[in-house]
């Protein structure tokens, strides 16, 4: 246990510093406003043992505190849930529950701040890696959990680590953002459905308004003196779109990309859609470090991409391993009588690769 968590505060003091804090989040919705939520995770100087967490109805966890002990929250599930973890069961940083839920932790470093640990409060303090765990576990909407959050104190494992924020979706499309700034919740309604990383929320929305200029499709034809222009390829309406990994540039390109994507009948075509924009967002590992570092032995900074079908209760993803996309079909799934249970999300690290037999 000691081991995991030295792992997990080095991966969020690291991130502190605004290195490989890459998430990157978008929402799509069919023609029926079925939603789909689908999100990157990037970390690009090890692998950070990613593992699926199934928890049953009724389970009981205790959150962390600063030092490692568990003398946190306790909470139970008053229902299941399916989640993605790092490093350790516990830490649940994207999911979906059996109502529909979905919730995700994305970095947010430099701009956010927690309350002061305070020991006397412990009973209500639960640590920023096992927020997520509490809100599939006890909430159905977005509208319960922007109340819970007034119950609640957050605060970091190691308080040397970044802070993060979260991402909370229902079926019905509403969706919010979780901010702590200043030690206060801020909680912003999300009316595009994107979120990367730091700065805030609404500081992102605005910074939009410096991209009202472009535009999905072609430029039109146009002269210079006596010079006719024409654009050389397809979507030259999207010029000047930043293309850098930071934050800010990949919200206003997940932001645009989002919106010029087509609603499509099906849930299952939209999933397949939101990880085709997301291959727009994965990171190669080499770019996280300067010339002359050392580069981390592991095939991409993005580590894995997970889509949620929210209205049949489905989670996909992908890693850096396996490009093969698996699903979890919550419907399927009896939270009264199934075991708590966790596992690495590969067992055999190496992409799998398949020789096409030729006729003769």
């Amino acid at each position: 246990m000691k081991k995991h968590l030295s792992i997990l505060v080095l991966l969020v003091v690291v991130c502190a510093f605004g290195r490989a804090n890459a998430c990157t989040g978008i929402t799509l919705t069919t023609k029926n406003n079925e939603v789909v939520a689908a999100r990157t995770i990037e970390w690009a100087y090890t692998e950070i043992g990613s593992r699926y967490t199934i928890v049953p109805r009724g389970y009981v966890q205790r959150s962390f505190v600063p030092g490692g002990a568990k003398e946190g929250m306790e909470f139970a599930a008053r229902y299941g849930y399916v989640g993605l973890a790092v490093e350790q069961a516990e830490f649940v940083v994207e999911g979906v529950n059996e109502a529909g839920l979905s919730a995700g932790l994305f970095y947010f470093p430099s701009y956010g701040e927690y309350p002061a640990y305070d020991k006397s409060k412990n009973s209500t303090t639960i640590s920023d890696f096992q927020l997520v765990s509490w809100i599939l576990g006890n909430f159905k909407s977005v509208d319960e959990v922007k109340q819970a959050m007034k119950t609640v104190r957050v605060t970091a494992i190691d308080p040397r680590s970044s802070t993060v924020h979260w991402r909370v979706i229902d079926p019905s499309g509403k969706q919010i953002v979780i901010e702590i700034v200043s030690q206060e919740v801020k909680i912003h309604d999300n009316p595009i459905g994107v979120l990367t990383n730091s700065p805030s929320f609404d500081w992102h929305l605005t910074n939009l308004n410096n991209y009202i200029n472009l535009f999905t499709g072609a430029a039109p034809n146009k002269t210079m003196g006596s010079l006719a222009l024409s654009p050389i390829g397809g979507g030259s309406g999207l010029l000047g779109i930043p293309g850098d990994m930071t934050p800010p540039s990949r919200f206003v390109r997940a932001a645009f990309f989002q919106t010029a994507a087509p609603k499509l009948a099906t849930t299952t075509e939209t999933v397949l859609q939101a990880f085709h924009i997301l291959n727009n967002f994965d990171i190669p590992v080499g770019i996280q470090f300067a010339d002359g570092q050392s580069v981390a032995d592991i095939p991409s900074a993005t580590q894995w991409t997970v889509a949620t079908d929210l209205k049949n209760r489905k989670i996909y993803y992908r890693t850096m391993f396996n490009s093969e996309i698996r699903y979890f079909d919550l419907a399927e799934i009896d939270f009264a009588k199934v075991k708590y249970q966790s596992e690495l999300l590969d067992k055999t690290k190496q992409q799998p690769l398949r020789k096409v037999e030729i006729k003769r």
